[in-house]
């Protein structure tokens, strides 16, 4: 893990607790003994802190690197099952706008953790294409109801998915059979069928009942940018 990657989500959970729980950067200058523009320029990227400095905020701020890091440790510390056996793998539970977004998941953002064999995971094939190294690989959302039912029968309401996020290629998975895909739509995911044609992004539902989305690619992107990965597991409960 790069340390700055550390450094960006220390930022974003102090935004976080700047904008939702009242922390300000006059109150962590004085918690830290860092001067207001210090923390203004870590806060907006136009600087990085040292160790020292990270240990500092860290904690005044009453965080752990783990809570920076280590999607695992964060198993154990947001722990609503208990700590895996050796057989299986815990995987977390977000929303689309983090399954989309981010490529560690924070403590604050875990909603649920389910247990998948770690034999079934390792014997996923990825397929990467761009920067994904430093993505939590497995994660599992609950669609909504649009999603759904616009993927019916393959999909229902309420169904969990596991998103393989190494799989961000159009190659299909199995030959003759289109791959579903949660794709990154105004920054949270949907799940459909993902095509190209020209510059455009095609997702498609399954279910005729529900249109054909088109997503410009934007000039400096690709097919590859806007797919959040590949959907390689369905949950439905009956």
């Amino acid at each position: 893990m790069k340390f700055k990657v550390l450094q960006e989500n220390l930022r974003k959970t102090l935004w976080h607790r700047i904008e939702e729980e009242g922390l300000t950067g006059l109150r962590l200058a004085e918690q830290t003994g860092f001067k207001q523009a210090h923390i203004s320029n870590f806060l907006n990227r136009k600087r990085g802190l040292s160790l020292e400095g990270m240990d500092k905020v860290l904690r005044v701020q009453h965080l752990s690197v783990l809570d920076l890091l280590d999607p695992n440790e964060v198993n154990k510390r947001a722990s609503i099952l208990p700590p895996s056996e050796d057989e299986f793998q815990n995987v977390l539970v977000v929303d689309g706008t983090i399954a989309a977004t981010e490529p560690l998941v924070m403590s604050m953002n875990v909603k649920e953790i389910l247990k998948f064999k770690k034999s079934f995971l390792a014997g996923l094939r990825a397929e990467t294409e761009g920067h994904r190294d430093d993505w939590e690989r497995f994660v599992v959302l609950q669609v909504d109801g649009r999603d759904g039912m616009s993927m019916y029968p393959r999909l229902l309401p309420g169904a969990t998915v596991l998103i393989d996020r190494h799989y961000n290629s159009l190659k299909p998975y199995r030959k003759g059979e289109s791959n579903m895909y949660a794709v990154n739509k105004d920054g949270t995911a949907t799940v459909k069928y993902v095509e190209v044609a020209g510059d455009n992004l095609v997702l498609r539902p399954h279910n005729q009942a529900y249109p054909v989305e088109i997503m410009p690619i934007e000039a400096d992107k690709n097919a590859s940018s806007y797919v959040v990965g590949r959907i390689c597991y369905v949950g439905i409960e009956t």
